[in-house]
């Protein structure tokens, strides 16, 4: 990327109490087409971080108030801007503060007095390297995104496939003794239909019972059964058919999602 395409994308938020350091900055940074917002102590800084986020911090680090490394701890802990890289600059030549600079969370240094194309190469580097890792960030969380997705599916798929099993093994459960009572439904009404035969021929030849049969026929309705018996033993074979219908079903479900 070149460095007019990270300028026109980015806004640099420049912290100094020094109005001269202000301007030098701002001029130099404004010519290479940066956006340039600007805050003369640390607590104004905070503050603009509230209303907007730059994408980058140019941090002095010597100011009245609430210095550089106090500036830089507040706005490291605050989630919303914690991920803002940070440079200070400083006169301080002392490792021990770069180190303590380094361990609050800024990402580099800048030594005063200021060099305009050091502090450009630092700009555009950082500012790169915030743009990357943003980017690798992103192409995670949606690699993330699509694994989760993915392993979903496997589970979904291997809980249809054991649900198919599972189906498949009922259907045939259920199919072995519905069918059994299938088959022997017509022989019953046929055997019904016998014995109602043979109770047809024993009144022909004797239509006169002696009172205890006459009792027994009362007693059982034979008429009344004689009609309702062949309508129960086709509902039991329309009961039975209903039962294979849903058998076949089963199957071809267990099938399809298998």
């Amino acid at each position: 990327m070149s460095v007019d395409a990270i300028a026109q994308e980015n806004t640099i938020l420049v912290v100094d109490d020094t109005p001269t350091n202000l301007q030098v900055l701002f001029d130099v940074l404004s010519e290479q087409g940066y956006r340039v917002a600007i805050a003369k102590n640390g607590e104004t800084a905070i503050q603009r971080l509230q209303m907007s986020q730059p994408n980058l911090i140019l941090l002095d680090v010597m100011m009245p108030g609430i210095d550089g490394f106090e500036t830089c701890q507040q706005i490291k802990a605050n989630p919303t801007t914690r991920d803002i890289p940070i440079i200070f600059m400083t006169a301080l030549t002392d490792s021990v503060d770069k180190v303590k600079g380094l361990s609050l969370g800024a990402v580099d240094y800048i030594t005063k007095p200021f060099q305009e194309r050091e502090v450009l190469a630092r700009v555009k580097t950082h500012l790169q390297l915030s743009l990357l890792t943003h980017n690798l960030e992103q192409q995670v969380s949606e690699k993330n995104a699509q694994l989760q997705a993915s392993q979903i599916q496997l589970i979904q798929k291997e809980k249809m496939s054991a649900l198919g099993n599972l189906v498949a093994g009922v259907a045939h459960e259920i199919n072995n003794p519905v069918c059994f009572l299938g088959g022997n439904i017509q022989p019953a009404l046929d055997y019904i239909n016998d014995l109602f035969g043979l109770i047809d021929l024993y009144q022909q030849k004797y239509p006169q019972p002696d009172a205890e049969i006459q009792a027994e026929i009362e007693a059982i309705d034979l008429e009344y059964l004689r009609e309702d018996l062949p309508k129960l033993v086709g509902s039991m074979k329309e009961g039975v058919k209903r039962i294979l219908d849903i058998s076949t079903s089963l199957r071809t479900f267990s099938r399809v999602d298998c």
